[in-house]
């Protein structure tokens, strides 16, 4: 209890209380008890408390029988009565303050504000730009007119190699990586129509939407999967056609003399990538579908890998397709636990196998059924049977860097790493629902993609800084209320903050972003 000044037999008291606010109360002293008078309040914060206090100095001065020759209290005009404020507005302007100085740490800072509220926003609440601006207005008094965003999209696509250079330059100054090694990989993203336009077209799907028009985007990151560089391609593209277009890009982003490992999974593996690669200085490390090897290879794999849990060998390998010829080398490793799961599988499409052939049904449902001599009968395929089983718990590496380089078990620890990327492109799809897209031509395509990449940067760099997910970031920073307040006799606007805020102050500052914040 800390008794703040008295006026005769009245005194003003400030009362810790469990919850951790502060109550205010008018007490008097009979008897040696105190009895409270009257309850002003509790505080959550110091400005809450300032007005509490003042208007318990008033109620004393007021009730006292003995008012004071020298009153401390503001004069009339400036004490705040708590019965004469409205509510006006609540506001989350705490969160696009954090998201911003966020988004100034990122080198986002130099861009136009409306481009960082749009893409903050998908962080806060992704959702179309119409949706966005209303929502902009909603929560943080912010107002863009409709026409206007549209009109300036283009623009932003056009400082897309600024935005490019800025993640390049926070990676390297601010997280510390050198681009001795960069993870590549592609995803799609489909449209909901089965209308074509100008650079949607249906293609290979990772969603499963193969008949729908789709776009293809390819995205280079760190090893900690910060977001470096991505590109936008037709729906129609083969993943395997996008790698050598980014990583010129990418070299010219950086110098040429940085030349990085490249890590990618097995859709980038083709002898002529692979080529192309190695006659421009590159080093890769791929993911090898084994079982598209030739049989002798495979014959070789099998009798010389050990059958002992994390066991590696690494064989000299040239990997053809029409006339190219790539000398590679192929790092193979056994995993028991890899093991049961193969076997799982593989008995189980055994059995499909099985019961197709019992049921005359097209062989094409299944991998182990081949069509027989005879008319509408199948067989099962032993030849591809005893081949799969052969690679039954084995998981293949495909690099050009030799053995005195880099050891086997670092090939397969840097191939791991991919899991980044693979979890920005996650983290783009469902925290920052980078579909569905409400575009149709390439430049706003486009720019919405580059506006989802921005969002990127900054939420990888809020996981990178503070070891929480953006979506926990996001749900702590959502409870900061500012609640606006009008005096109705003087039309002074008071802003009250909810005490949530030093929780979010302390997790972003405590946990490495630090001063740079610039939270206050």
């Amino acid at each position: 209890m800390y008794l703040c000044g008295m006026r005769g037999d009245l005194r003003v008291r400030k009362v810790p209380t469990k919850s951790g606010a502060t109550s205010v109360q008018v007490v008097r002293y009979a008897g040696g008890r105190c009895y409270v008078h009257e309850h002003i309040g509790s505080a959550h914060d110091e400005r809450t408390l300032a007005v509490l206090l003042s208007a318990a100095d008033r109620y004393v001065e007021q009730n006292c029988y003995q008012p004071s020759l020298f009153s401390t209290l503001e004069p009339p005009s400036q004490v705040v009565d708590l019965s004469k404020l409205t509510l006006v507005k609540v506001t989350h302007l705490y969160a696009r303050h954090a998201l911003l100085a966020c988004a100034r740490l990122c080198g986002l800072g130099a861009l136009p504000v409306m481009f960082q509220d749009l893409a903050l926003m998908r962080i806060i609440e992704p959702t179309s730009k119409l949706r966005t601006i209303e929502l902009l207005e909603q929560y943080f008094d912010v107002s863009y007119g409709q026409r206007t965003v549209y009109r300036h999209l283009p623009a932003l696509l056009a400082r897309k190699e600024e935005i490019e250079h800025i993640a390049i330059d926070t990676a390297r100054q601010d997280l510390g990586e050198t681009f001795n090694l960069v993870l590549y990989d592609v995803t799609t993203l489909y449209f909901e129509s089965f209308k074509e336009y100008e650079f949607q077209s249906p293609g290979f799907s990772k969603d499963n939407k193969p008949q729908q028009p789709q776009i293809v985007i390819g995205l280079i990151t760190t090893r900690s999967g910060f977001p470096v560089m991505h590109e936008v391609f037709e729906g129609k593209t083969f993943e395997g056609h996008t790698m050598l277009e980014i990583l010129k890009r990418f070299e010219q982003r950086v110098g040429s003399h940085c030349k990085p490992v490249i890590v990618a999974d097995a859709a980038m593996l083709s002898a002529d990538n692979m080529k192309n690669l190695k006659e421009q200085g590159y080093q890769f490390i791929v993911g090898a579908r084994l079982g598209n090897l030739s049989k002798g290879f495979i014959e070789q794999i099998n009798a010389q890998t050990p059958r002992t849990d994390g066991a590696t060998v690494r064989f000299k390998h040239i990997m053809k397709k029409d006339k190219i010829a790539v000398a590679v080398h192929v790092v193979c490793q056994f995993s028991t636990a890899r093991y049961k799961k193969d076997k799982r599988e593989h008995d189980k499409q055994i059995n499909r196998a099985l019961l197709l052939i019992d049921k005359k049904e097209p062989g094409r449902r299944a991998k182990f059924v081949k069509k027989a001599d005879a008319k509408d009968s199948y067989l099962l395929n032993v030849e591809l049977k005893a081949k799969a089983e052969k690679l039954l718990g084995i998981k293949g590496y495909v690099t050009n860097i030799p053995q005195t380089k880099l050891g086997n078990q670092e090939v397969i620890d840097y191939y791991h790493e991919l899991w980044h990327v693979e979890q920005a492109f996650r983290m783009t799809k469902s925290d920052l629902q980078a579909r569905p897209i409400y575009h149709r031509t390439e430049v706003t395509i486009k720019s919405h993609v580059l506006i989802c990449f921005m969002a990127l940067m900054m939420g990888k760099y809020l996981e990178i800084k503070t070891g929480m997910s953006v979506k926990q970031v996001r749900n702590q920073l959502w409870k900061i209320h500012e609640a606006h307040l009008r005096d109705e006799r003087t039309g002074q606007t008071h802003v009250l903050t909810m005490n949530e805020r030093e929780s979010a102050d302390s997790i972003l500052i405590d946990r490495g972003c630090g001063h740079k914040v610039g939270l206050i």
